[in-house]
């Protein structure tokens, strides 16, 4: 085991060189137990304990490397360098030892060092033993409420590892569900997204809810609102030809919730979009990811009624906008868990309305514009006003019915409406 530790480990791997560190220096936390798994990444996490002067050794480094230096934490000696492909951190040992650092972390896996100097693995408490069963085990109860975020955590990382929870850790854990609320919700938020982005997630997501650490965050979420988490993985998979690559989007660069994640949080919170947007205010997402879950809530029990006019398709497509993927999953989720259908019949309620929104030229779902506000009011000699909104969009309408197609045709529409 340890040579292959030692070669996914091997400094040369490093974005800077072993002599830069001092002795002893230990390596710890996530890199360690990845490479005892035998896992290696394309980006490099590491984390440095150190017995003293910490964030010099963090500052010179980020000198020499011309790297980027941020102090984490100027109280307990904790800095942060970083690379292009890779992000070090340097902490000050906490306690006289390594072995009292380590029994201060959280989970018995987390809390293996490695030095690289002697390639020695210092293992006192077991995990190497646990990373083979694949147990998350807790070090000890106080440590989890010292920090209750890593009730979360636990979930979060059986989740990405496959583990199970050692069964005193889920009893623990438990017992101190209610600590969670202590913890500010961005970072409640960062952890559960881990568990909304991807199918292996849920199970957990489940569990934490079952265990009672999301009642404070999602206080309307009931048990039906996680077996649809499940339902909403089930359509994700029917709808993969159609709309597989977007769900695993990004909202956007700024946004790191994937549009299945939003689909997965609009079950966890009201139904009712309003009383919705006042819970996701206070889990502190932003209004992109608030908007598109309020706008899937709305648009989804809309979906049903299949003999849509096109004036009524037009106005869902032009509200739906860019969430429409959701909306349609959320709908077949529904379909198959409450209606009991199976996923091939329901999609093929939604297959005419899915057909408009993947075809780029569909005027009905992507209207072009035959003329704009402005070219309408020199036209027809009207000053701005909303009159001016309401016939651009009865053109469009009429041009995604095929009634009118170029400028001149848009313009006598609009003229005849006026004087009607």
């Amino acid at each position: 085991m340890h040579s292959s530790v030692s070669a996914i480990l091997a400094p040369q791997n490093w974005p800077f060189s072993l002599e830069c560190l001092p002795q002893p220096a230990y390596m710890v936390g996530g890199a360690v137990r990845d490479a005892i798994l035998g896992r290696t990444r394309e980006y490099w996490d590491l984390d440095f304990v150190i017995p003293s002067d910490a964030v010099q050794v963090a500052r010179a480094i980020a000198k020499r490397y011309q790297a980027g230096f941020v102090l984490l934490d100027a109280e307990r000696k904790i800095a942060r360098v970083v690379f292009s492909q890779a992000t070090a951190d340097f902490a000050q040992q906490e306690g006289d030892s390594l072995e009292t650092d380590l029994h201060r972390r959280d989970f018995t896996i987390n809390a293996i060092a490695y030095n690289p100097h002697t390639q020695e693995i210092i293992d006192p408490l077991q995990g190497c033993a646990d990373l083979e069963q694949g147990l998350l085990r807790m070090v000890s109860p106080a440590n989890l409420k010292d920090d209750p975020l890593r009730l979360m955590r636990a979930y979060r990382q059986a989740a990405q590892l496959n583990f199970t929870i050692e069964p005193n850790t889920q009893i623990t854990i438990r017992a101190l569900a209610s600590h969670l609320h202590t913890v500010a919700a961005e970072r409640v938020r960062t952890e559960i997204g881990y568990l909304l982005a991807s199918p292996q997630g849920t199970p957990w997501l489940t569990n934490a809810g079952k265990d009672g650490l999301l009642s404070h965050f999602f206080k309307n979420a009931t048990t039906a609102s996680f077996d649809k988490l499940a339902a909403v993985d089930t359509a994700a998979a029917i709808l993969a030809p159609q709309f597989g690559a977007e769900l695993q989007q990004y909202l956007r660069d700024t946004v790191k919730t994937t549009w299945l994640g939003i689909a997965k949080l609009a079950c966890l919170v009201d139904s009712n979009p309003e009383v919705a947007e006042l819970e996701l205010q206070e889990l502190t997402y932003s209004r992109a990811e608030i908007r598109a879950i309020t706008t899937a809530l709305k648009l989804f029990p809309q979906l049903k009624s299949t003999d849509k006019s096109i004036r009524e398709q037009y106005f869902l497509f032009q509200e739906a906008g860019n969430v429409f993927p959701v909306v349609v999953l959320l709908a077949v989720a529904q379909d198959t868990l409450v209606e009991a259908m199976s996923g091939d019949k329901s999609l093929l309620v939604y297959s005419p309305l899915i057909s408009r929104y993947l075809n780029p030229d569909d005027l009905v779902a992507h209207p072009t514009q035959l003329v704009s506000g402005k070219q309408l009011m020199l036209a027809l000699n009207i000053p701005a006003s909303p009159v001016v909104g309401e016939l651009l969009t009865e053109i469009a309408i009429a041009q995604a019915g095929g009634k009118i197609a170029t400028a001149t045709a848009a313009i006598e529409f609009a003229r005849q409406m006026l004087e009607s």
